[in-house]
């Protein structure tokens, strides 16, 4: 099966775009961030258009500044105490996040702060807000999974010669010990593989490579493509079956669906090397858990709670509430649109007004007699 295991060759793409003046360049990852950003204002923008969103139209770009800080504070500090708390001792590491080290879990805390504090100014509440904005972020995740393949980061682990689709990264630590290098850097990568080439020596270092699960892919199909189908698809379903569904639905159905997608692509993910050992070369954290799947059980149970909250509450919210068809709005003059929030409690307010007419009518017979 040799020729088939390498029918998929590691495209060998420079991720810096353009060099600028100075240490400045363009590179794919910050350029994937902005594509995401882009798409995301945009459908914002038509959502708010449609009235579906609980932002005003001329806010959107606000909060899209709002939600950027939130992703890139939150994603720096989070990579730093889920992954590496020795950066701490190196402050002027700390924001170098050209060097890489950003955490989508650090991130998405980051930016449901963000969203709790911009909520509150603009006087709506979070779960409403959040509803809107998370229909525009899988076409996000999507993009920077991108950048991640292109920069040969997050790689999977080794596969046993049964994955036809496998690859061998010039980032991994057998193909930079080849290549002297000590650094995992992506451009320092390509300089060096380039070189290789030109010496005609990459072939043969190509050859020790071993075989790996190319994870970022899984984790753009699954957490970018699957979950945007998922969430647009329930939207459309709502839509048609004409459902109500109460605030903070498609938050939960997010964090469910990353939950999930994130979850299983752990396990043809390699993990972040500080948590392997002699003892454990894969890197669990707790039990047979990655530090990945233990975060994304956090964002998961937040999920569920805010599911069992709607479905538990009673009226508005409530499951028999949610799957209740809209119907055409009432008449100002029906029933329904007096003193209760239903045909039942109209009708009751309206058999006890006409109650007190027959009482009061046989109060008056009683005094004529």
């Amino acid at each position: 099966m040799p020729p088939l295991l390498n029918a998929w060759t590691y495209p060998s793409i420079d991720p810096v775009i353009l060099d600028l003046p100075g240490p400045l360049a363009l590179r794919w990852y910050g350029m994937m961030y902005l594509v995401g950003f882009w798409i995301a204002f945009q459908v914002l923008q038509h959502q708010a258009k449609q009235g579906r969103l609980a932002v005003p139209l001329v806010q959107v770009g606000e909060i899209l500044g709002w939600i950027a800080a939130g992703v890139f504070l939150g994603g720096r500090l989070g990579y730093i105490v889920f992954y590496q708390p020795e950066i701490l001792n190196t402050p002027a590491r700390i924001l170098a996040v050209w060097e890489g080290g950003l955490s989508f879990h650090g991130g998405m805390l980051g930016v449901i702060f963000a969203v709790v504090l911009y909520s509150r100014r603009i006087g709506q509440k979070f779960l409403g807000v959040s509803d809107g904005l998370v229909l525009a972020t899988p076409t996000g995740i999507f993009a920077v999974r991108c950048a991640n393949f292109i920069n040969g980061e997050l790689y999977g682990r080794l596969t046993v010669g049964d994955v036809p689709w496998a690859m061998r990264f010039p980032t991994d630590p057998v193909a930079r010990q080849a290549l002297g290098l000590r650094t995992s850097a992506a451009d320092v990568v390509y300089e060096a593989v380039q070189n290789a080439k030109s010496a005609g020596t990459w072939d043969a270092i190509q050859d020790t490579i071993p075989l790996r699960h190319p994870s970022q892919l899984y984790e753009a199909g699954l957490e970018g493509l699957v979950l945007m189908a998922f969430l647009w698809g329930i939207v459309w379903i709502a839509r048609k079956a004409k459902w109500r569904l109460p605030q903070g639905t498609f938050f939960a159905l997010f964090l469910l669906g990353y939950a999930a997608a994130r979850t299983f692509v752990e396990i043809y993910r390699q993990p972040d090397v500080q948590f392997t050992g002699p003892d454990d070369p894969i890197g669990y954290v707790l039990g047979a858990l990655t530090m990945g799947q233990v975060l994304s059980l956090g964002l998961a149970s937040l999920g569920i709670a805010i599911v069992v909250t709607n479905l538990a509450g009673k009226g508005p919210g409530g499951l028999a509430w949610v799957l209740r068809p809209v119907g055409p709005p009432l008449p100002a003059t029906h029933p329904a649109r007096g003193r209760g929030k239903d045909a039942g409690d109209a009708a009751s307010g309206a058999s006890q007004q006409g109650r007190s007419k027959t009482s009061r009518k046989q109060r008056k017979r009683k005094r004529k007699k």
